[in-house]
């Protein structure tokens, strides 16, 4: 039951506030890494997977990221505007749903970036994707693997790739990448206030249905000017 979405929500409205200063004059979205924006490396990654609908959210100077992704040739971008009210990385998502067909879709936030193994990451987890058992299926990384995450990891993973939260133990062998598949379903019977899409994935894992696909290649969250060295640092080693 495999699906490649042709569809995905970038979440870009965060205010950036560990970035600073080099957030104080753009959105964290468009600080570049090895030359190139964030939200530029996120949605070429998603083209080359056969993304052709990407919605955006923008909160925190809308105007300038909306005006960057205008200058692009590809895919089409439908922007949802936050500039009022942001709405969290859940709200985020469903205030988008509007602008989204009835089938998986991507969900991706936009200060990940990774280098892919043999198959691109976003074609596996296509490829794995079974909405008949997954309410969503996450990348993951193993800590080892990764850079930018100052945490002691989010989740364990079982045999069957269902996944568990860290809880009380001291660490976790994986790290969320930041992009999911996911449903509309999902979100139903959820808040119109802001809310994280924790609540979904909490909702899930006592259902067996949150699972998680473990990244061939490394990864980084650039979340802070030290992230963003490393993410660095990390591409020029490609």
């Amino acid at each position: 039951m495999s699906v490649q979405p042709t569809e995905a929500v970038v979440l870009a409205a965060g205010l950036g506030t560990r970035m600073r200063p080099l957030t104080d004059d753009r959105p964290k979205a468009l600080i570049e890494v090895g030359g190139r924006a964030l939200i530029d490396r996120v949605i070429d990654t998603l083209e080359a997977a056969g993304v052709t609908h990407v919605i955006v959210n923008a909160h925190y100077k809308a105007e300038m990221l909306m005006e960057h992704l205008a200058a692009r040739a590809g895919p089409r971008i439908t922007a949802s505007d936050e500039r009022e009210h942001v709405m969290d990385t859940g709200g985020g998502v469903k205030k988008a749903l509007r602008h989204l067909k009835d089938e998986p879709f991507f969900t991706y936030n936009a200060d990940f970036i990774w280098t892919e193994g043999t198959t691109p990451a976003l074609r596996r987890m296509g490829e794995a994707w079974d909405g008949s058992r997954m309410g969503a299926l996450m990348l993951l990384s193993p800590m080892e693997k990764t850079t930018g995450f100052d945490g002691p990891g989010d989740f364990f993973m079982d045999d069957n790739g269902r996944l568990a939260r860290r809880g009380e133990a001291k660490r976790a062998p994986y790290a969320w990448m930041g992009v999911q598949i996911v449903t509309k379903a999902a979100y139903e019977e959820t808040p119109d206030d802001p809310f994280s899409n924790n609540l979904i994935w909490d909702r899930m894992i006592p259902e067996g249905r949150l699972y998680g696909l473990v990244h061939e290649g490394t990864g980084a969250h650039v979340g802070t000017p030290t992230g963003l060295a490393e993410a660095e640092a990390l591409l020029g080693r490609t």
